[in-house]
């Protein structure tokens, strides 16, 4: 045994799936049955993140039916980061994979994730990053969004930063879309904050300087559910959250390189998930109205400004970051303008 707790004489998993799980009782199943099936080839971690429901023990089920390839730790509640956390510190595979307790991936497409890994593997040429694309699956809807790269990566070969093209603003690389790999994002050094939600934003963001090769997988791998009114990403409760929302952003502007010390088309990408970020913020801030919050909305980016000026410059270029940070009532009604096309469009909830 290593100091993983993987069988030394057993070639690496190419997929370890870090599931973090809390009070997931009603989703825990649904996620697991698209995860397990591919033998020791795709290696899954329950991260129990001291669930008070029947969780920890549907967890122990799916180990104990497929010791081969699923794992529980068990740990006291830390929070999605810190679950996240748990779960890249004991992976094994050479790849991982982050799938939400709640979300679930598509069978065919996981093949087709398999098949690439096996051959990167097997010609010895290492692949940093695997995007694939993702569903939103929302409640009650019957019409899918799908997220695809075919605008902004070229299919079927692997590319450098310098073949990225420019992404449009409603899309960009999430956690959803990501498969990195294992020994580079501990080699970022990402350490996600704990009790903290919309750390996937930083999973999506920090390992990024590192990634020197890329390919996309045109599947439609991740299905993303939304739509529950206790979901994180219900207005409301982003809302109730947003004291953990703005630290994320904070150290999203923390983790920005300096302009020139990455590839040109790298930056670009980073200051385009940075402004999402922004702009996610803005509208949560002027969505609760309260004075407190429409302090914010400015004291967020002027801080922009303060801590990472080059940054600033990047996000404020595009039409939409120059119109998100204008100041006052007028920020406020083309703010709201766009959150209302970004609702119809995307299906947010």
């Amino acid at each position: 045994m290593n100091e993983h707790g993987a069988r030394v004489d057993a070639p690496a998993p190419l997929l370890s799936v870090i599931v973090p799980s809390y009070n997931s009782e009603a989703y825990l199943d649904r996620a697991m049955q698209s995860l397990v099936g591919y033998g020791q080839e795709v290696e899954v971690i329950i991260v129990n993140d001291g669930s008070t429901d029947s969780t920890p023990r549907l967890a122990d089920d799916w180990a104990a039916k497929h010791p081969e390839s699923v794992r529980v730790v068990h740990q006291v509640n830390a929070g999605h980061g810190g679950a996240l956390n748990a779960g890249i510190r004991v992976a094994t595979g050479s790849h991982l994979k982050v799938v939400d307790s709640d979300d679930w991936l598509d069978r065919a497409s996981v093949h087709a994730v398999l098949d690439v890994l096996r051959a990167s593997r097997e010609a010895a040429e290492p692949l940093d990053l695997l995007v694939t694309n993702y569903v939103y699956e929302k409640q009650g809807r019957a019409h899918k969004t799908v997220v695809r790269f075919r605008n902004v990566l070229p299919e079927g070969k692997v590319i450098g930063w310098e073949n990225v093209r420019r992404c449009r603003y409603d899309q960009y690389l999430m956690m959803h879309s990501l498969i990195l790999r294992t020994d580079l994002v501990r080699a970022s050094g990402l350490v996600l904050p704990e009790k903290t939600f919309y750390v996937d934003y930083l999973y999506s963001h920090v390992p990024l300087p590192l990634v020197r090769t890329i390919r996309y997988l045109d599947v439609d791998l991740y299905r993303y559910f939304i739509g529950r009114d206790d979901q994180s990403v219900n207005e409301k409760v982003m809302i109730s959250r947003i004291d953990q929302l703005l630290r994320v952003n904070r150290l999203m502007v923390e983790a920005m390189p300096p302009r020139g010390s990455v590839p040109a088309n790298l930056y670009r990408y980073m200051a385009h998930y940075l402004r999402i970020n922004c702009v996610v913020c803005t509208v949560m801030l002027l969505r609760s109205g309260t004075p407190e919050h429409l302090e914010a909305k400015e004291q967020l980016w002027h801080d922009l400004a303060a801590v990472d000026p080059e940054a600033s410059e990047a996000v404020t270029r595009s039409l939409l970051g120059r119109l998100i940070a204008i100041p006052g009532r007028p920020g406020r009604r083309i703010a709201m303008i766009g959150y209302k096309v970004a609702q119809a469009v995307m299906g947010f909830n």
